[in-house]
């Protein structure tokens, strides 16, 4: 399971039948004396109750009714289609209309408030898709008082954010984080934690779930956490991509594998090798590149996914993937250039830049800036304590490569330790040993230049390419049309170009002394595209080409069908762009999603 760290309707009255025909008797649901029974509902076995009862709130009659139901694939979807907003509040509180809690072989409904306070923060988050807020999730009908004996849905939740008076009373260097092995639901408690004492600068959201369907949380600490803001870098930190950096004694191999059997950092396309049979073709894009149509033909992790899109959704300048195993800083490519050759250097055109990065990671630790070969990592230390991840050992399928390749990203995969397993009295120690290092590589995301590409008339333009002399790998302007570019201290020639605008080249100069990132903007011109070349560039964007990735869900359940022959598809068009995602429900979808209903 990978975790990463950077770590909702007009109501539509439903109308039932008051009386089910059985063979040989006909009753009254009302009169029928229901008995608690075990949820086994996928996406909401995390409710902080484990029985409930049929027919539900909905009625509901079976298991089969709920999972097959528009109200169940909306819980399953909602999550990507707002873009990890309210995640995970709505989907428990729409479970808990779904599976109701069971006691004593009682339905007890869940609490008003709960449901009041989630709809007056939710309810924007429907807006901005067009979507009208669920009939399910009406705080007057499905929902009661606290005086009528009714259920928080979110008390786990709510236990993992709860802040005492003396966790904010200072205590010195002391932290709320035990430094001990957390399972998931600890890991997210701490999470959750965090994000409350740090409200105005932090936020938890999940960008999928994993093949189990447990949600990938991510922790984001900004002066805006949520919003990306102009000229502001982004970095990430990424941990847990092994299930082996962490407790056990069981063997090096074991717990790198997913419940699918599927070790992550071997699972990203492979572009890395694509690169290598190109270079020598001297007008070939070598950044930036797409992913190859075979690679979906393979088995994909769900976990995979989900970051492959996370990527793509925020502009990263930056990250750092947190392994175990050894003490040493390894950087791009991690694929050997020469495919029999195991151990063969094979540097990026930003090679300097990633050596750089990681020696600034080795200086500020303790055991890996010491030159004592007799130390865990003692192999390292001829080389500076860093590596080129090919000339390490060669593979590929790895995050780092795929990271630089595909997006702006800038990634190093950093060893912890020799212990892949370490005791639990280990760990205090190796986070003082990193803590300081793992702040100075933050700080290196200010390195080189940053600017804006506007047209002449001051509009931003996106997907601009930055393209720098004698480095043959560009990167894109944001959505906002500012970019990042990390480079060592030099002269440099930099173009800006972007499809049906003039380019516009600055001769740049970052001096040795430089801590901060230089600013250099660029404005372009409309041309008339008749009259200019445009051989190494593509005029569409890269990333509005169709791959599965565009429309995967990673949050929809697995096996969905495609819209089958004959199916209706002349009013889809003048439906708003999610309506798809309940095609296989054919005539039974929720109109009642619509707000023109």
């Amino acid at each position: 399971m990978l975790m990463c760290l950077y770590v909702l309707i007009k109501i539509k009255i439903l109308m039932y039948y008051f009386f089910l025909q059985i063979p040989g008797r006909c009753t009254d649901p009302a009169s029928e004396k229901g008995t608690c029974t075990d949820n086994f509902l996928g996406y909401c076995d995390d409710l902080p109750y484990s029985k409930t009862m049929f027919p539900n709130l909905l009625d509901h009659r079976s298991r089969g009714d709920v999972e097959f139901s528009a109200e169940y694939i909306l819980l399953s979807v909602l999550d990507n289609l707002l873009q990890g907003e309210c995640n995970p509040d709505l989907r428990l509180v729409g479970c808990a209309v779904l599976a109701p809690k069971c006691e004593k072989n009682k339905i007890v409904k869940p609490c008003r408030k709960v449901c009041e306070t989630l709809r007056k923060s939710c309810l924007p988050a429907f807006d901005a898709i067009d979507m009208a807020w669920p009939y399910f999730l009406d705080c007057d009908r499905f929902f009661v008082g606290e005086e009528e004996g009714c259920h928080d849905p979110l008390e786990k939740l709510r236990v993992n954010v709860e802040v005492t008076p003396e966790d904010l009373t200072p205590q010195g260097p002391s932290t709320f984080i035990s430094f001990n092995h957390h399972s998931y639901r600890q890991m997210v408690t701490i999470l959750k934690k965090t994000a409350a004492k740090c409200s105005h600068i932090a936020k938890t959201y999940s960008i999928g779930r994993s093949f189990e369907g447990k949600d990938l949380f991510v922790i984001e600490f900004s002066t805006n956490p949520g919003q990306h803001e102009l000229l502001r870098p982004e970095f990430r930190y990424i941990g847990n991509m092994h299930g082996n950096e962490g407790a056990g004694y069981n063997g090096w191999t074991n717990g790198r594998m997913t419940a699918q059997n599927i070790d992550l950092n071997r699972n990203f396309p492979d572009l890395t090798s694509e690169v290598h049979k190109i270079m020598k073709v001297r007008s070939a894009r070598v950044d930036h590149m797409p992913i190859p149509e075979s690679y979906w033909w393979g088995k994909v992790a769900p976990e995979t996914k989900a970051v492959m899109k996370w990527m793509r959704n925020v502009p990263f300048v930056m990250s750092g993937s947190l392994h175990g195993g050894d003490l040493v800083v390894s950087y791009p490519y991690d694929f050997s250039k020469h495919p029999l050759e195991e151990k063969m250097y094979s540097p990026t055109p930003d090679d300097k830049v990633f050596k750089m990065l990681a020696k600034t990671y080795v200086a500020s630790h303790p055991k890996m800036s010491d030159q004592n070969t007799e130390r865990c990592g003692g192999n390292f230390v001829n080389k500076g304590n860093i590596i080129n991840g090919a000339e390490w050992y060669s593979f590929s399928g790895g995050m780092s490569d795929f990271s630089y390749l595909h997006t702006n990203c800038f990634e190093l995969t950093l060893e912890l330790g020799c212990e892949k397993f370490p005791t639990e009295d280990e760990l205090y120690p190796a986070w003082q040993d990193n803590k300081e290092s793992l702040l100075s590589l933050i700080e290196m995301v200010h390195r080189g230049i940053k600017g804006v590409v506007k047209d002449e008339h001051g509009n931003p333009i996106k997907n601009a390419r930055i393209s720098v002399k004698g480095i043959r790998h560009d990167i894109t302007t944001a959505e906002d049309g500012d970019y990042w570019r990390l480079l060592i201290p030099g002269v440099y020639v930099v173009s800006a170009e972007a499809f049906g605008y003039s380019k516009v080249t600055k001769k740049i100069t970052l001096p040795a002394s430089m801590t901060k990132s230089g600013r250099v903007d660029f404005v372009l011109n409309r041309v008339e595209i008749k009259k200019r070349k445009f051989d190494s560039l593509i005029p569409e964007d890269i990333y509005d080409r169709h791959d599965p990735l565009d429309s995967y869900d990673p949050h929809a359940q697995q096996g969905q069908r495609e819209r089958g022959e004959g199916e209706d598809q002349s009013q889809d068009g003048e439906k708003p762009w999610w309506w798809s995602y309940f095609s296989m429900l054919g005539h039974n979808r929720p109109s009642w999603l619509l707000k023109n209903n």
